[in-house]
């Protein structure tokens, strides 16, 4: 990564510089998007393509071969739900859905001894951090699809997300009565993840509604933002018909909601273990690993129905692991996933016996 990060940064015009390299101090640093909005950094449009290929060289530094080919999918889904909006899409920019907005943003010196770097787009949104030579972070790591399912030829189907949609789902179906009454967090399904965007997920959290400048940043400066903001806002939470009390139901809390492990059966905990390992997969190999002994403090949530083609959410939360997936809007079939480490994300746990010289 600093190999990459350095030349990147050295082939760059004073001007490429300014936007790419910000303060390791820099309050920007745990500001994340994962909407149509202006991420920070230097645009993949913005770069000469031998830039752009050591951008997405960095990108796949950061990602396990997997996670790489997922995230480049979705960068080129933009392609596909402008057919879809009919190429009028509106984001106060000259194209509505592009897959060139994809910005990359360094913070701190890279090889300094504590360094970052983030990448993020239109559902998109990869987060790192470097001490000592050794990531430490690899947190918000967020990757959603919309349309979550596109026709391919031949009777295929593009869907980058299926994979931890059914294994959540075939978990939730082996459920006994019992079990699946306590993994319900609600009847219905939220419109949105939870947790949004927070640099820090302090609960009890409720979803951010989408009228929220905090999901979008500075694009909400803009009158016709807002009123587009608005307007999905309302139309995502009439869809699901949640109210006030709603929300606080399924709210992110300190004590993990929904189904523990150590209730669950053998073939159960096989699922969950395995559901687990696909997200912590997106790291590289060897970063951050877990392992079956530790399923043991974690819960599985789930809301709305479990049959197939419904707007669904589930939950996996645990000790310094929240895992949360929606798939709610455009009548199920725009997609939502985040991976965190709420003790952890942005290096915080080991940031903080850096400054005290502890040993991590």
């Amino acid at each position: 990564m600093t190999e990459l990060a350095s030349t990147l940064l050295e082939s760059c015009d004073p001007e490429q510089r300014t936007t790419l390299l910000f303060s390791w101090n820099s309050d920007d640093r745990t500001r994340w998007f994962y909407t149509p909005t202006d991420h920070g950094g230097l645009p993949l449009g913005a770069q000469r393509p031998a830039q752009q290929r050591l951008t997405m060289r960095l990108v796949a530094a950061g990602l396990s071969e997997a996670a790489y080919n997922t995230v480049a999918a979705v960068i080129g889904i933009e392609n596909i739900l402008d057919r879809v909006e009919h190429f009028q899409r509106d984001w106060r920019r000259e194209r509505g859905r592009d897959p060139g907005l994809y910005w990359l943003r360094f913070f701190g010196q890279p090889g300094a001894d504590r360094w970052g770097w983030r990448f993020g787009g239109h559902h998109v949104s990869l987060n790192y951090v470097i001490v000592a030579g050794r990531l430490v972070s690899a947190t918000p790591c967020f990757i959603g699809a919309d349309p979550a399912r596109s026709p391919l030829l031949g009777g295929g189907e593009l869907a980058p997300l299926r994979a931890v949609e059914e294994t959540a789902r075939s978990l939730a179906m082996t459920l006994t009565d019992a079990q699946l009454r306590q993994a319900l967090l609600h009847p219905s399904a939220p419109s949105d993840i939870v947790s949004g965007n927070r640099a820090r997920v302090v609960p009890p959290a409720e979803m951010i509604h989408m009228n929220d400048a905090q999901l979008w940043g500075s694009l909400l400066d803009d009158p016709r933002m807002r009123e587009i903001a608005e307007v999905i806002d309302q139309t995502a939470e009439s869809a699901a018909g949640y109210q006030a009390g709603d929300h606080e139901r399924v709210a992110v809390r300190p004590t993990p909601s929904g189904l523990p492990a150590a209730d669950m059966t053998t073939d159960q905990r096989e699922l969950l273990y395995a559901l687990v390992a696909a997200y912590e997969a997106r790291a590289p190999e060897g970063v951050l690993p877990r392992t079956p002994e530790s399923l043991d403090g974690v819960h599985f949530g789930w809301a709305g129905p479990v049959e197939p083609g419904q707007p669904h959410y589930y939950r996996l939360h645990g000790p310094d692991l929240l895992v949360e997936y929606d798939n709610t809007q455009r009548n199920a079939n725009h997609a939502h996933s985040v991976w965190r480490r709420p003790e952890s994300d942005f290096g915080f746990d080991v940031l903080a016996a850096h400054r005290a010289g502890r040993p991590h």
